[in-house]
């Protein structure tokens, strides 16, 4: 009795499991719900897309929805972008949401953005609804050299067939960025600036920025615009600055070259005075071989000296201002 229940028992959960490893490969509730909604898909192509590593129920759900919203698409395809690895959810809400806004999205270009690695809903939604982007504070500076501070506001939507291999946001600020700056340089006056801001957008919506990016820009406009420093001023400052201490340097170098002149010239009259000395010290010699070759006698000499008397006396006499030296030879008074 206990054996035929054991049996019984071990009947009952091998047909559950068989059931269930039956209901599994085979989703017939799955494929009942497709065909109440209008969607032809087969039992064996269900099992098949289990042993394809395919969940059934993510391409008949997508399947069910795009019909649904009056969209034909292709089971193939949707399997094919599965296994690349693609992300069916998002691209069939893109396709509905796109389809309901008149958009003309297909399924090619849907399923090559997602590729791509952007978010395709997200992509039609910023399509739908614009978004705004905010810049950075830009620096530039007007030709009167006043520095002025600009923040402007862009308005973009995104363009569906330039989403793949189309520059991002960060290329649209750097564009904006650099039309802010040659608009405000090319001003004659930051005044002008000031009083006509919508003449930056004007100059930099003609530029056509958003060529080559996934954006097309709508509008861009001056949030903010600030006085900063004065940079003409500043420049000049410090061009005068380097003026003088360059011609500090070279007043100094030539002070220098002068302090070095005069250094020169006086160890030169102190060689000049030193020779003189030397000569004057030849003049006793002479005066002594004079005396012993006979060439000069005593009252020669006594005249002599009574003329360098004479002289020294009228010179202090010629010079009043000048201290006078007792530098006469007693001899020449005898």
């Amino acid at each position: 009795m206990e054996a035929n229940f054991v049996l019984i028992l071990v009947i009952g959960v091998a047909s559950l499991f068989g059931l269930w490893v039956i209901f599994y490969f085979i989703p017939v509730g799955l494929w009942f719900s497709a065909l109440v909604s209008g969607v032809r898909i087969s039992l064996l192509q269900l099992v098949l897309m289990r042993w394809r590593k395919v969940p059934p129920s993510l391409i008949v759900n997508s399947l069910i929805a795009s019909t649904k919203a009056g969209l034909t698409l292709n089971r193939n395809e949707l399997e094919a972008h599965f296994l690349a690895g693609g992300r069916i959810k998002s691209v069939i809400n893109a396709l509905i949401s796109a389809e309901k806004a008149n958009m003309g999205l297909d399924f090619k270009t849907a399923t090559a953005i997602d590729l791509a690695g952007r978010d395709v809903f997200e992509a039609v939604q910023m399509s739908v609804q614009p978004r705004v982007l905010d810049t950075p504070p830009v620096t530039a500076v007007a030709k009167d050299g006043i520095q002025l501070v600009a923040k402007a506001r862009v308005t973009v939507r995104a363009n569906l067939r330039r989403l793949v291999g189309g520059a991002g946001e960060e290329t649209i600020l750097a564009r904006v960025g650099e039309g802010i700056v040659s608009s405000i340089g090319s001003a004659a006056s930051h005044k002008v600036v000031l009083e006509n801001p919508d003449s930056i957008s004007k100059l930099v919506l003609n530029k056509g920025l958003d060529s080559g990016t996934a954006f097309e820009i709508l509008s861009i406009d001056i949030a903010d615009i600030d006085v900063g420093k004065n940079i003409g001023a500043v420049l000049q400052m410090d061009q005068a600055n380097a003026d003088k201490n360059i011609a500090q340097a070279k007043a100094e170098e030539r002070r220098a070259m002068a302090v070095a002149l005069e250094q020169e010239m006086k160890a030169k009259a102190q060689e000049a005075r030193a020779q003189v000395i030397l000569a004057e010290a030849e003049i006793p010699k002479a005066l002594a071989d004079a005396f012993r070759s006979g060439n000069l006698g005593v009252f020669d000499y006594y005249k002599l000296e009574n003329v360098k008397a004479d002289t020294k006396m009228r010179d202090s006499i010629s010079q009043p201002g000048k201290p006078k030296t007792d530098n006469f030879d007693d001899s020449s008074t005898k």
